[in-house]
């Protein structure tokens, strides 16, 4: 999953044109509006931007015709772009699944404990309903975090530079239990699973990628972090620890 999420994210950034510091009173994607926006960063299919409500990015498609030419949205290369990341995408789950398997110890006999890290992996797909009973039984808080992992370039710079890294992992394994809600624009995605994430975002009012949502055990929310935010693990966790006061 780390490996495709860096596969997409050098094709955006190789296509990157940056707008720094534009400004705009409203932003109006679809039926998202977004105030006091500063554009970041344009590509060939998406703008990201901050806004009053933290950091946010759309596809280029979305805007009315008049930003569109604005910000020089081409389809025909905004596809060849898509495709890239699609057959880059492909290319990944393709060496995934033709990875050897790992060579067990030399003593069989003797258990060998994953990894912080490889915890926290496996245990990102919760259901929510799941992860607040975890969470009441084991006496810990639920991490929501609302994602787009094949397309959002925030969301991928905040996983690599927080969520992956082996301190917020055994932070996590001790105090949380994370649920991962992924809007993916290119991977496939089981129908129910879809709505079910739609449902959840709806309930807690996201409109921007990436969001954390800290929760009790109760359901109750604590706090929320909005966009990317500096400081690597340490300032992440710091962050959850005040949330959870």
């Amino acid at each position: 999953m780390r490996a495709q999420g860096f596969i997409v994210f050098s094709l955006i950034a190789a296509v990157w044109t940056a707008r720094a510091d534009e400004k705009l009173p409203v932003l109006k994607a679809g039926s998202e509006v977004y105030s006091n926006v500063t554009v970041t960063t344009v590509t060939a299919t998406d703008i990201y931007f901050t806004y009053a409500g933290g950091m946010a990015n759309v596809k280029l498609n979305q805007l009315d015709p008049a930003l569109q030419e604005h910000f020089h949205y081409n389809p025909v290369k905004a596809g060849e772009v898509e495709q890239k990341q699609a057959a880059a995408n492909t290319q990944y789950r393709i060496q995934a699944i033709n990875q050897p398997a790992p060579r067990p110890p030399a003593d069989e006999s003797v258990a060998q404990p994953a990894s912080a890290a490889q915890t926290s992996e496996l245990s990102r797909n919760t259901a929510l309903s799941t992860a607040l009973n975890q969470a009441r039984s084991e006496n810990k808080m639920v991490l929501l975090d609302f994602t787009g992992s094949d397309w959002c370039g925030w969301c991928i710079k905040f996983d690599k530079d927080v969520l992956s890294t082996d301190k917020f992992a055994s932070y996590a394994k001790s105090k949380l239990v994370l649920v991962t809600l992924d809007f993916p624009s290119h991977k496939e995605q089981d129908a129910a699973l879809k709505h079910a994430n739609q449902e959840i975002k709806k309930r807690f009012g996201v409109n921007g990628f990436p969001t954390f949502v800290l929760l009790n055990s109760a359901g109750r929310e604590l706090g929320r972090q909005t966009g990317y935010l500096k400081g690597g693990p340490d300032a992440f966790i710091a962050e959850l620890d005040g949330f959870g006061r």
